[in-house]
């Protein structure tokens, strides 16, 4: 198979929190051969994300092919105090995690099959996500690492709130990143990027 041919014809869907039940087990299959986790870190993670779909502005989005199978999703809601990740962060970013915290999207997962990486899945679930979120900023941690996506993500504006950060029970260090909402706008002056 030539790589990313199984991503060459796909639909983005929208994917409510009431039939997220449906799907969840199979999109943590992917997650956890993206990210190169042990099989139970699937079932873990489900479970963490069936009880995200009661956050506050839920998003979850599903790359699906023209065989009807899920080939990428990604998803999120609003990072507000209190949340295991948005607490970690806050401490870890220090003085501009006010701004970059306080009117923000926390992008939970975004994972695209190994299968199907390459064919701007993962830049289609990103966007469609992002599409007309009253937030001011998304924010999400990625592994440190030179690869896809953290291409994408700087190619989208996105730029480093903390770097080299360890969550409990990962090994590997994580880079924090904060993009500007809509991502096709350009802060206008250097105190709108919060790091000032």
């Amino acid at each position: 198979m030539t790589h990313g041919v199984e991503a060459s014809r796909y639909v983005i869907v929208d994917v409510p929190p009431d039939e997220l039940e449906g799907l969840v087990y199979e999109a943590m299959a992917i997650y956890v051969a993206a990210m190169g986790y042990q099989p139970g870190a699937g079932r873990q993670r489900a479970v963490h994300a069936l009880k995200h779909a009661e956050n506050a502005a839920f998003r979850f989005r599903a790359a699906i092919n023209q065989h009807g199978r899920l080939i990428g999703f990604g998803y999120g809601y609003t990072s507000l105090p209190g949340q295991w990740w948005h607490d970690l962060v806050r401490k870890a970013v220090g003085r501009s995690s006010e701004y970059w915290l306080e009117d923000a999207f926390e992008l939970s997962e975004l994972h695209v099959s190994p299968a199907s990486q390459g064919a701007g899945a993962g830049e289609r679930i990103l966007r469609s996500l992002a599409e007309d979120l009253p937030h001011r900023t998304m924010v999400l941690s990625t592994p440190e690492a030179d690869n896809r996506a953290w291409r994408l993500y700087r190619r989208l504006g996105f730029v480093d709130l903390a770097r080299n950060h360890l969550f409990p029970g990962d090994h590997r260090p994580f880079g924090v990143l904060g993009g500007h909402l809509p991502f096709d706008r350009s802060p206008q002056d250097p105190l709108d990027l919060g790091l000032s």
